[in-house]
């Protein structure tokens, strides 16, 4: 039995609907579509070996053959395998006993049940593939920068779509905090990671990833991409500033220079990419008491002192540069530490005649409460004449304590000296 261009609105659009089918080969897809048909005729009739089904879905039109033996009238034992001789000779008289005869099916006539039946099953078999197809195409792109439209906006997320209509998610953790997004307007991020939990690809993207910044200079720099330069660490406070150390096998190549382009020309639209994220780009060296000193720029450091089992370094520096070294809101020594996997602590050069006259914070405890002198020492302080050597408005923006509160730590230091 056999059905060709099968009429009725149901199956045309079953066909109509899996015909348009993104992302899934022509191949895999009849494979579906038959799979699918023999999948309902096996609940049917519990078996589908002896049917033949042939799948059109450019055409979009089936055709279904039944196969059963020919035996002797009254020893029909499977109505769905076997045929009478009688009945088989209706269709062709010439049949005999043993003979295979192939007759078409009208699906249709199998009902309503039976084509809603097979609708369900092929939705959920070509959901199924899409997310097969969708995660083995992100799960390629992971670490690659892609471009999406934002579609939603919510508290938590924001939904994107690409050019063949599938979702991505930027989360809020992963934006850059300045980011400020319109529908519709087209965003650039990395692809962080893809989830796949029960077969529903959840693809995540993430614009304040190390990656993505790395990634953007690949595109700006050739001689990355060429291999001169290799981009040895990144340090990031998302939209804020990022330090980044590079590294080239080739004396006559400058890789700062290089990188940042004339006039900054390189970094400019990376720096626009990232909310006016400021890039500072140092050379990177394996000898780490130098690779600290460049890390700290712009201050201007006197001398080390490390201690590598613990990766801890004591940077000394003169007393202008301290707030240098430090950054505004302790930004330039946190990525100075996160670059280079040190953790720094910075102290004033007490030149000499001064040490015997300074005097450490702590024993200040009984006039200053325990958790200022601490919030002072966090930036570096530790002594009553670095302190008072110190602008005001360092001691309150770095240290983050109240104007009255520095005034206070100010006066009772001042006191002691006079």
């Amino acid at each position: 039995m056999a059905v060709k261009n099968v009429k009725g609105p149901s199956m045309i659009e079953t066909f109509q609907e899996f015909k348009e089918t993104k992302n899934i080969d022509r191949t895999t897809l009849v494979s579906v579509l038959e799979e699918s048909f023999r999948n309902v005729i096996a609940k049917m009739f519990g078996s589908d070996e002896n049917y033949d089904v042939i799948v059109n879905p450019d055409k979009g039109d089936f055709e279904i053959h039944r196969n059963r033996i020919v035996v002797a009238d009254g020893e029909v034992q499977d109505e769905n395998k076997e045929i009478s001789l009688s009945e088989a000779q209706k269709i062709e008289p010439d049949y005999e006993v043993g003979e295979e005869v192939s007759e078409e099916v009208d699906f249709q006539k199998f009902g309503r049940r039976a084509i809603l039946n097979l609708r369900q099953t092929l939705a959920s078999k070509i959901l199924e593939l899409e997310h097969d197809s969708l995660y083995q195409k992100y799960k390629d792109k992971v670490g690659q920068v892609v471009s999406a439209e934002v579609y939603q906006m919510w508290k938590r997320e924001v939904l994107l779509i690409d050019d063949e209509g599938n979702e991505l998610h930027l989360p809020k953790q992963e934006q850059i905090p300045a980011d400020n997004y319109r529908k519709g307007e087209t965003v650039r991020a990395i692809v962080k990671e893809v989830q796949n939990e029960n077969n529903n690809p959840r693809i995540i993207l993430s614009r304040t990833s190390n990656q993505f910044l790395e990634r953007l200079l690949e595109a700006e720099v050739p001689e990355i991409q060429d291999g001169l330069i290799t981009i040895r660490r990144i340090a990031r406070m998302p939209g804020e500033r990022a330090k980044i150390a590079v590294e080239s096998y080739d004396d006559r190549i400058d890789p700062v220079g290089a990188c940042v382009g004339v006039k900054g020309s390189r970094v400019h639209g990376i720096v626009r990419e990232m909310c006016n994220e400021n890039i500072d780009v140092i050379n990177y060296s394996s000898n780490t008491q130098l690779f600290i000193q460049r890390a700290l720029a712009p201050a201007k450091v006197t001398s080390i002192t490390l201690n590598p089992e613990e990766h801890k370094a004591e940077v000394y520096l003169q007393p202008e540069e301290v707030s240098l070294a430090i950054g505004k809101g302790g930004l330039n020594i946190k990525l100075a530490s996160m670059l280079t996997e040190y953790t720094i602590d910075v102290f004033r050069v007490v030149n000499e005649g001064e040490a015997d006259e300074d005097i450490y914070l702590d024993e200040f405890s009984d006039e200053i409460d325990q958790w200022i002198i601490d919030s002072i020492k966090a930036i570096g302080l530790d002594t009553a004449k670095a302190v008072l050597n110190a602008p005001r408005e360092m001691l309150i923006e770095k240290a983050d304590l109240e104007e009255e509160t520095v005034d206070h730590v100010i006066e009772v230091l001042k006191a002691e000296f006079e």
